[in-house]
């Protein structure tokens, strides 16, 4: 039997350009050499194709079977590569065009879980050049937070007014639009969720930060943030978190998988939709891969899913286009 081409996109002109990077690393170490003949195609953060960029014309890539984006943020994770892999009528890991690009804009996903009476912390986004004036709709603490990018970059907590000028102006040097979002005393969650048109949830983990919240640097380089997997939740927080999962993951219309993030607020017991995030990381400290370890899917079989989900989808859509 032949090996299936898959051709890892990765790297990116994002700002989690470094992420990306030991995320494919990670991804490409765990792939099956024995199903798989794995072609690299790094996109440099001056956004040049290496060794070769794919060719936007169906039937223009003949040496590849399946594409594994592992692009996080912008120019990657927001629809544009999607875009070019539909053309390209190539079949891909993760979700499609619509669901990247709104999952993406932090404030139309939450606009989007809003409207399908799914639970999101109070907030309101601004342009770039927006001058704050106090007092707000709600107390400080507050999150201030570009609306597109992930891994919490330009992200800063607020605590008064006079700090929040520079928060907005930072984060804006990241994204033409700004959220600013209600801080919420409480715990930190994730939940992983796989599959098309009948997706599941993993068990959810927590997050412990070493800091004062889960910034890049907790995240990716002091290696001092902790995490419970399975989660320390009741059964029945566990089943609440898994189904607010799964309809935020409908919510945006999304297929193959996603990593839903939330917030616990220890003064009401209720759960927010904090984001969700159609490419997670999958570095050796990624959660995605690990909450579907725990949940009794290892992480090469998981790599297989994730593959078969994108060539069934592709199918899918090739026998609706052509049937009509």
């Amino acid at each position: 039997m032949s090996k299936l081409r898959v051709a890892v996109l990765y790297g990116g002109r994002s700002g989690e350009h470094e992420v990306s990077l030991n995320s494919a690393e990670s991804v490409i170490k765990v792939m099956d050499s024995q199903k798989y003949d794995v072609q690299r195609i790094l996109i440099g953060d001056d956004g040049r194709w290496r060794p070769r960029a794919i060719s936007p014309e169906p039937g223009g890539n003949p040496d590849i079977d399946v594409v594994f984006p592992v692009l996080h943020g912008t120019f990657g994770e927001d629809g544009t590569v999607q875009g070019l892999l539909e053309l390209a009528d190539l079949p891909y890991v993760g979700a499609g065009v619509l669901a990247s690009s709104v999952s993406m804009d932090k404030e139309i996903q939450k606009r989007l879980c809003a409207a399908s009476g799914l639970p999101v912390v109070e907030y309101f986004a601004v342009p770039p050049d927006y001058k704050p004036a106090c007092p707000l709709p709600f107390p400080f603490p507050v999150f201030v937070k570009p609306a597109n990018l992930g891994s919490s970059v330009g992200i800063s907590k607020v605590k008064s007014c006079a700090d929040l000028d520079p928060a907005i102006r930072f984060a804006a040097e990241f994204d033409g639009k700004v959220i600013v979002e209600r801080g919420i005393v409480g715990r930190e969650f994730e939940c992983a969720v796989l599959g098309n048109q009948e997706p599941q949830a993993s068990v959810p983990c927590e997050i412990l930060p070493s800091r004062e919240f889960y910034d890049y640097e907790d995240k990716y380089l002091l290696n001092k943030a902790q995490t419970i997997v399975p989660a320390d939740l009741s059964p029945g927080q566990t089943l609440e978190i898994q189904r607010l999962a799964i309809a935020c993951y409908q919510a945006v219309d999304c297929e193959g998988m996603a990593r839903v993030d939330f917030l616990l607020e220890v003064s009401t017991g209720k759960f927010f939709i904090n984001e969700i995030n159609t490419i997670p990381g999958f570095t050796s400290i990624s959660m995605y891969p690990k909450m579907w370890e725990a949940s009794g899917l290892p992480y090469p079989a998981l790599i297989d899913r994730l593959i078969e989900l994108a060539l069934e989808r592709h199918a899918r859509r090739r026998s609706l286009r052509y049937s009509r």
